[in-house]
C-alpha cells in the first residue's frame, strides 16, 4: 500500500537518503486521496528557498497554501486572505465535482458502447 512521506531535504543528499524535516504526508488510495501538510513549516521551508519537486508542488497547490503564500507575498491583509481563501476552496470544490461529473458520464458512455458492441456481435 503506497503511503508517501513530504519531507525536506538537501539537494546534496541521496533521492531516498538523509533528509531534514517530515513536513507532510500523501495517502494516494484514499479516495480521494489525502493530503496533510504542516503549513508552517511548508512555507518556512518555500521562503529560505527550498524548491518542491513537481509532483509536491502539485500536492501542495491541491491544498490552497501556493495560493495563499502568494497573496501574502503581495502584501494583501489577512482578512482578505481569509476570503480569497474561502472562495478559493468553493471554487476548487465546484472544479472537483465537475471532473467528478465528467469521469462518470465517460463511464457511463464506455459502458453503452461496450453493451451496443457486444450486443453488435451477438447478432452476427
Amino acid at each position: 500500500m503506497p503511503f508517501y512521506q513530504i519531507v525536506a531535504a538537501d539537494g546534496r543528499s541521496p533521492r531516498d537518503g538523509k533528509f531534514l524535516e517530515v513536513i507532510g504526508h500523501y495517502n494516494p488510495t484514499a479516495k480521494p486521496h489525502a493530503v496533510t501538510i504542516e503549513k508552517e513549516r511548508v512555507t518556512y521551508w518555500l521562503n529560505v528557498g527550498a524548491q518542491p519537486t513537481a509532483t509536491v508542488r502539485s500536492l501542495i497547490r491541491g491544498t490552497g497554501l501556493l495560493h495563499e503564500l502568494n497573496l501574502q507575498r503581495r502584501g494583501v491583509s489577512e482578512s482578505d486572505i481569509a476570503a480569497q481563501m474561502e472562495a478559493w476552496q468553493l471554487k476548487e470544490a465546484e472544479r472537483r465535482q465537475k471532473r467528478l461529473t465528467v469521469k462518470i458520464r465517460r463511464r457511463q458512455t464506455k459502458k453503452a458502447a461496450e453493451a451496443s458492441a457486444a450486443a453488435g456481435s451477438a447478432e452476427a
